[in-house]
């Protein structure tokens, strides 16, 4: 089935150039879409290819440079006007064939199952756990006992919510996430040895966290891990006890956050960043790849390195970095000068 380019436009919200009545059947990247293709350019490292392309029409945003003979959906965000158009051409996939409670699911008796809710094969759901209306539960999930599960949640397969954990509406679980594990606590005595501390608190999830495939959060020691709403955490992600992650934030894969941290809203973490326990980073802080951050950050601003520190002066000791050989060689070169002179 394909759709008119004005169509698209109007679901979109994009300013339409070109052909209203242009026909759009699917959707491809700049490099591979042909003439019945919609793509988009949100990564102004590909802007080449935006004279290569044969794309029927292309999402930009308002400063692209336009071509002439060609079609345009222009907006303030391709990337979702793109998005926009891909859900219109393929409809929303369904995460599973089965609908209602699989007779293979094992479901307490003291649970509680809203209306229209899905259980999948093999899928277990302790007691008094309640969840919610139209909230899909994947194979071979596990629901502990006492847990809540909001509204319009996803929780794919093999993801987990241990005990008392509560999850509010939207939450997608991706696979593999564990939600409530045991914070790493232990008491050390005189011979070496340790004891295990039990971990009696929760994880509290609020509404429309995504947490991606085998992340961790840990359970608070006896209060609440807290996930605020809005947050996306990627794959491989560990979180431990006690933290509290403001709204919004982002957190890319294999990121760790030791205990009782706390961050702002809109926190960004890149891949590999790690932070220490007990501290506080500012909101709308940004940390790059690899970032360690030690001490709190209490004033909000792009930061790398490890320890990490400004973004600005990280960058220029790079280029300085680069050069070291010639730095190296150059005060050889003076040295030599300097003992030629014999000056004493």
């Amino acid at each position: 089935m394909s759709w008119p380019l004005w169509k698209l436009a109007e679901i979109t919200g994009a300013t339409l150039q070109g052909d209203p009545e242009y026909q759009i059947a699917s959707v491809a990247d700049l490099e591979s879409a042909t003439e019945n293709d919609a793509s988009f350019l949100s990564n102004p490292t590909y802007t080449p290819l935006l004279k290569k392309t044969a794309a029927g029409v292309v999402c930009v945003d308002k400063t692209t440079e336009l071509l002439t003979g060609k079609n345009y959906l222009i907006s303030s965000n391709p990337s979702l006007a793109f998005q926009k158009v891909a859900e219109l051409l393929y409809g929303q996939r369904k995460p599973t064939g089965f609908n209602g409670i699989h007779p293979t699911a094992v479901i307490h008796p003291e649970a509680k199952i809203g209306p229209n809710v899905s259980v999948g094969p093999y899928a277990v759901i302790d007691a008094g756990a309640e969840i919610k209306a139209n909230t899909i539960i994947g194979p071979f999930v596990y629901v502990g006992a006492l847990v809540h599960v909001g509204e319009n949640c996803l929780l794919h397969a093999h993801s987990i919510i241990r005990e008392y954990c509560w999850l509010g509406n939207r939450v997608i679980l991706q696979p593999g996430a564990v939600i409530g594990s045991c914070g790493f606590g232990y008491s050390t005595n005189e011979k070496g040895e340790h004891t295990k501390l039990n971990q009696i608190g929760n994880v509290i999830v609020e509404d429309d966290v995504e947490i991606g495939a085998n992340t961790t959060i840990d359970r608070a020691r006896f209060k609440t891990t807290r996930i605020a709403r809005g947050t996306k955490i990627d794959n491989l992600v560990q979180i431990a006890h006690n933290v509290e992650l403001g709204e919004h934030n982002i957190l890319a894969a294999q990121t760790g956050i030791a205990g009782s941290t706390k961050t702002g809203r809109n926190v960004m973490m890149g891949g590999q960043v790690g932070v220490l326990g007990h501290i506080e980073i500012a909101p709308f802080t940004m940390i790059a790849t690899r970032g360690g951050v030690g001490k709190s950050l209490t004033k909000s601003g792009k930061y790398a390195g490890s320890p990490v520190f400004s973004l600005g002066d990280h960058n220029r000791n790079q280029v300085h970095l680069r050069k070291i050989e010639e730095y190296a060689k150059r005060i050889e070169a003076l040295e030599a000068k300097l003992a030629s002179l014999n000056i004493k």
